[in-house]
């Protein structure tokens, strides 16, 4: 028997003021402990469509719900307990300490006019050494590089333990190194706490460790299915207008590249 969709998301719409739609039609459904990843060339919807999931962007139309409640019902702190999000870049003047930025995730458990507890300084502990940021405790925030800065907000987003976990291009800063250890604790969250992820990605390599793909071109959804079925080359040329991108199947992994000459 298959697992129920806890997440849904129906014929989602959004257009900005006096331009055209950029998210048209566009639906999917997780289940819990599921990894979906969305590709497409820059200026398809995607960053619109990641910010419209995670509550960020109301849709002008469609619906969003979570654990069959509808989005438009949940205020922030109930949404800060169930989704949790990375986006591609955090801006801070104010040099925080790390650890009390990464704290700042225990806000949606932490009793309104009280101060963190013990637990809540050991759940912080604990999500920065699964985004392998523990050395950076004790750094200021604004003192830490663009990949450092990465790990450190996905820490912050583990912090708030939610039951969704979504990313918008969190590997772009990270080098190789990093960016394959964020994919597997992504990997693990999806195993031992049964976490949903869905993640923005440029990089297609990583969605091969994912459940299925969303592949997005000019606003809609263009393909939608596991990695072995979208990371076709006819497919990939299609989403990305280029005759010069390949693909080709090595071991259990399909590689993709573009050639230059």
């Amino acid at each position: 028997m298959m697992a129920q969709p806890f997440f849904h998301a129906r014929r989602l719409h959004y257009s900005y003021p006096k331009g055209p739609p950029v998210v048209r039609d566009v639906s999917l459904a997780c289940t819990a402990g599921t990894m979906t990843a969305v590709i497409g060339s820059n200026g398809s919807g995607k960053s619109t469509l990641i910010r419209m999931l995670a509550g960020l962007l109301k849709p002008q139309s469609g619906e969003i719900s979570l654990g069959g409640i509808s989005m438009a019902e949940w205020n922030p702190r109930m949404r800060a307990r169930e989704i949790g999000y990375v986006p591609q870049t955090t801006a801070t003047a104010f040099p925080f300490q790390v650890m009390d930025l990464v704290m700042s995730g225990r806000t949606p458990h932490t009793p309104r006019f009280q101060f963190e507890s013990g637990e809540d300084r050991r759940r912080a502990l604990e999500a920065l050494e699964m985004a392998d940021a523990a050395h950076l405790a004790d750094r200021s925030y604004t003192s830490l590089s663009g990949g450092e800065r990465q790990m450190v907000i996905l820490a912050r987003a583990l912090a708030q333990e939610p039951r969704l976990l979504i990313l918008d291009e969190p590997s772009s800063s990270l080098d190789l190194k990093h960016r394959a250890a964020m994919i597997r604790t992504l990997v693990q969250l999806r195993k031992t706490r049964r976490i949903a992820v869905i993640m923005v990605t440029h990089d297609v390599q990583l969605t091969g460790a994912f459940d299925q793909v969303l592949a997005m071109k000019c606003g809609e959804l263009a393909a939608q299915g596991a990695p072995g079925d979208i990371l076709r080359e006819s497919l990939l040329r299609d989403i990305y207008n280029d005759p010069n991108v390949r693909s080709h199947q090595v071991g259990n992994q399909q590689l993709v590249w573009v050639e230059m000459a």
